[in-house]
């Protein structure tokens, strides 16, 4: 089992803390061995086996237990007794019907310490966000970073740092890529399989979808547009040019549900000048590049908005908010902002040429603050600052 310290740290830090931990993300990202790291440190650290209750509601183990009464039932019999600390970690808990009762009493009436992980955000919906209010905290995984993947793809001495990254680039980082690929030909099924289930059992099965064909052309059409301004208008239109009628909220509804699966992100924008959000034209990233190109079939990629997409989700990784900024009328790729800090990002696969180089620092060099502000590109420069706008290489940014 291979680490992932960015989530462990997290874990740890909260761990005996009176706080529910609700790690969230897209199925496959690594959820459940988190839980199984997290396991094997509680027992490096002294705590006894009885003392762990692990459940996975995936696995055939605990088919039968379909309703919260019998989940509280079970755990109550595993609790040996009330003075001694218990950790409760349960797997896609979700499964269990009005589950966020059992959770609630035992955080009420029992010694525990409860971690639960699930696949799509309606489990911090409105009855438990009612239930546990402020009273947990949800650390959000996503797929392997560039920084894991090589730590994942060590063995592999045979490519260099390039070639790993496009592989990075064209496989995506869910942890199970790293085992498939000595026959990439695996790798594909594998992909398609994951984002079917995600499709089917947390978007269609769990909204009741009546039209599946038009959901899944919304997300292809979100898949070749990552990092593209995107409106509903825009969509309705690709979708009515290619003979499906639909509406404007459905398309909005749809969207909402992709999201909710964590399949895609979407960033909004920000006015600089004005200090406010504006509601239309945001831009929406996809979870994961190896799911993206099954998707499109590699097809139309533009370099740029794939390397875009990749600083989008290291910046989510690293803990910031991230908008896209309006100055006047130009833009500003990412506004990544954390209590008191604030960076803004260009990214652009290379700023060579004089005219890209001037468009890429225009709109930086408009924002009247001191903040830092970068340039990231896949170039390999000895310019490396424009008037104080660092310029960095983007595989040094997401090897930090």
């Amino acid at each position: 089992m291979k680490n992932r310290d960015l989530y462990l740290t997290q874990l740890i830090q909260y761990k005996d803390k009176p706080l529910i931990k609700v790690i969230t993300g897209l199925r496959r990202c690594g959820k459940s061995t988190l839980l199984s790291l997290f396991e094997n440190h509680l027992i490096e650290n002294g705590v006894s086996n009885d003392h762990i209750i692990r459940m996975n509601f995936e696995s055939f183990e605990f088919d039968e237990i379909t309703s919260y009464k019998e989940l509280h039932a079970y755990i109550k019999k595993r609790l040996i007794n009330n003075s001694d600390k218990h950790y409760i970690l349960l797997d896609e808990v979700q499964q269990v019907s009005s589950w966020e009762k059992v959770i609630n009493s035992f955080l009420v009436d029992a010694n525990v310490d409860i971690y639960i992980t699930g696949s799509n955000a309606y489990l911090l919906s409105s009855e438990l966000s009612t239930l546990l209010s402020g009273r947990y905290v949800e650390i959000k995984m996503q797929p392997l970073s560039f920084k894991e993947y090589l730590d994942f793809t060590e063995n592999d001495k045979n490519r260099n740092l390039q070639e790993k990254f496009n592989q990075y680039l064209k496989f995506g980082g869910l942890p199970t890529v790293v085992d498939l690929m000595d026959n990439p030909n695996t790798i594909g099924p594998f992909l398609e399989g994951i984002y079917n289930t995600v499709l089917i059992k947390d978007v269609i099965e769990r909204n009741g979808v009546r039209d599946a064909a038009l959901l899944e052309s919304i997300l292809k059409f979100i898949a070749a547009n990552i990092g593209s301004i995107v409106s509903t208008k825009k969509i309705s239109d690709y979708l009515t040019s290619s003979g499906r009628k639909t509406t404007s909220d459905t398309i909005d509804n749809y969207l909402k549900m992709l999201e909710n699966a964590f399949i895609i992100y979407k960033a909004n924008r920000y006015d600089l000048k004005g200090k406010m959000f504006l509601k239309t034209l945001e831009k929406y990233y996809i979870v994961d590049m190896g799911i993206r190109n099954q998707l499109t079939g590699l097809r139309n990629t533009d370099y740029g908005h794939v390397l875009e997409n990749l600083v989008y989700l290291e910046l989510l990784r690293r803990g910031y908010d991230v908008t896209i900024g309006k100055v006047g009328t130009l833009e500003v790729d990412f506004v990544a902002t954390k209590s008191d800090e604030k960076v803004y990002y260009q990214v652009s696969a290379t700023i060579f040429d004089e005219k890209t180089r001037e468009r890429e620092l225009r709109p930086l060099e408009s924002i009247a603050d001191n903040y830092p502000k970068y340039i990231l590109t896949m170039d390999q420069s000895i310019f490396n600052d424009y008037s104080g706008i660092k310029v960095k290489n983007i595989i040094d940014f997401l090897l930090e």
